[in-house]
Formats: C-alpha cells, sequence, structure tokens
C-alpha cells in the first residue's frame, strides 16, 4: 500500500526489451536508501517489485505486458523521469489516501491554466472511470495524491500547490501528456457491494 506522496523524481537510466516484457533500471537514491530485494516501489503510480538494488543509488524492476498494456510505463524511455514512492510503514501517518499502485486506466493533461500561486490541471479520463471520481474526493494522478477540483462527464481537474509542481513530474506535464491513473479503491468497493445486493433474490 502506498499513500501518493511522491518522496523524489527518480530517471530511467536502462530499459531492456524482453520481448513479453521490459526490465527497467531507475535511480533514486531516497528510495533505494533502505530498499531490498522483494520490496515495492510505485513509479509514477505503478507498483513495481524490486529484482535488485545497484550501488549507483539505481534498482532494477520488471515491468509484465499486463502492466505495460494498461499503464503509460509502455512509454518510458532512457532519460524519462518518474515519481518514486517507497511501501507505506504501518507506523507511519498517511499524509494522502489509500493508494494500491494498481491502476485503472491512462488519461492525458488536456489544459493547464496558470494562476499567480498554483495551477489548475485538466485531465480527460475514460468514461468507464468517471463514476469513481467526485468533486472533492480522492484521485492518483502519476503515483500523486490529489483532491479533485472540478469534475466533467470525461475529465476532472486537480490544483497542484506550489511543492506539487516542484517536486513531482506533474510540474511538467505538458497538454497531451499521458498519464496513469487510480481511483479511489473505497468507491469501487461501494459499488460492488450495491450492485451484489442488487443482485440477491428478493
Amino acid at each position: 500500500m502506498f499513500t501518493g506522496i511522491v518522496e523524489e523524481v527518480g530517471e530511467v537510466v536502462e530499459k531492456e526489451d524482453l520481448g513479453d516484457s521490459v526490465r527497467l533500471a531507475i535511480r533514486g537514491p531516497v528510495v533505494t536508501s533502505d530498499a531490498r530485494h522483494g520490496d515495492s516501489i510505485a513509479v509514477n503510480g505503478v507498483c513495481l517489485t524490486v529484482v535488485d538494488v545497484r550501488t549507483d543509488g539505481a534498482f532494477t524492476t520488471d515491468v509484465m505486458g499486463e502492466t505495460l498494456s494498461r499503464s503509460s510505463l509502455d512509454g518510458v524511455r532512457v532519460g524519462s523521469r518518474v515519481n518514486l514512492e517507497r511501501a507505506a510503514a504501518v507506523n507511519s501517518r498517511l499524509g494522502g489516501h489509500i493508494v494500491q499502485g494498481h491502476v485503472d486506466g491512462t488519461g492525458h493533461v488536456i489544459a493547464r491554466t496558470p494562476s499567480e500561486h498554483w495551477e489548475v490541471v485538466r485531465i480527460a479520463l475514460p468514461t468507464s472511470l468517471s463514476r469513481y471520481v467526485v468533486e472533492k474526493g480522492s484521485i492518483t494522478v502519476d503515483g500523486v495524491s490529489l483532491t479533485v477540483s472540478g469534475i466533467g462527464h470525461d475529465w476532472f481537474e486537480v490544483s497542484l500547490i506550489p511543492t506539487t509542481l516542484e517536486m513531482t513530474t506533474l510540474g511538467r506535464a505538458e497538454v497531451g501528456t499521458r498519464v496513469n491513473l487510480e481511483v479511489d479503491v473505497i468507491a469501487k468497493y461501494v459499488e460492488r457491494l450495491l450492485s451484489t445486493r442488487e443482485d440477491e433474490p428478493q
């Protein structure tokens, strides 16, 4: 489990095509400071397993075809900047919201409106996910826990504070940039429970 509070922006330093998967080497000295084989690290909101930790501050991880088809990681290349977060510790504060690292789909940035101290970013999303998004609710964009500030039929908006703009890749995400989306898991469980109740015989 993660919280959506990005610890650092890392860099993809190697990408090896393995046919039905890829192996990435990602440099991130903060997240690798105590990482071990088998640990979980969220990369742009995707929960990945550490294969190896190198002495140069990088870790390697395998990304399966299923993950590549459902996330924007199929488009990363050497030099790409990515948001990184270690799995939450049970004794730590939950600064964001409950994030599983299981991407529900991808969207793309369709507008950026700067203000003096923040920036409003509008993101298109699949209509199949829009029912899970509510104003003032939580959503994860490229691994960043954000509050929804506006919604439409097939888009939502988030307001990014200076810290988010400076310390995550969202500060440099241009119009057209593809982003990973994870909706609030609680909304999905509620929907499932209600649909099961409706299917039960009266």
